[in-house]
């Protein structure tokens, strides 16, 4: 199994610029991410638990709306590639297996600006021409 357990995209607008754009969302055991393909604004959230449990025991009310999201993956728990209830706010983000119930919540840990730092839609395009002239 691979490190990459969700990568999706959420169109919406941008906590940062304000536009509406795709919001590009990555979650691995050890930290998840939400990247603006606009601007580059990142959020990170590091892991604080893994538990199985009912949907919706961690997610707190942010100042953001929650994005609620479904996604394919592979389970770290139960190895089923099914669904997975994906819940993202300004300072939390679970994602929860639909199967047996395994939940990761990650808090928010950190906030900085890197556009394309993910290279999406480059991956096949050398590093040296993403560099600004």
């Amino acid at each position: 199994m691979s490190d990459q357990f969700i990568f999706t995209r959420y169109r919406t607008d941008c906590y940062h610029c304000k536009q509406i754009a795709d919001q590009i969302i990555k979650a691995v055991p050890y930290k998840a991410e939400v990247a603006c393909d606009n601007c580059g604004a990142t959020r990170v959230f590091i892991p604080r638990i893994e538990d199985v449990t009912q949907p919706g025991t961690f997610t707190k009310i942010g100042c953001y709306d929650v994005w609620n999201l479904q996604k394919t993956a592979d389970c770290r728990n139960c190895h089923v590639n099914g669904f997975h209830d994906i819940t993202i706010g300004c300072r939390h983000f679970t994602v929860r297996c639909r199967n047996c119930g395994f939940t990761h919540f990650y808090k928010f840990d950190l906030e900085y600006m890197a556009k394309d730092e993910l290279n999406v839609g480059r991956e096949n395009t050398p590093a040296s021409e993403h560099q600004p002239m």
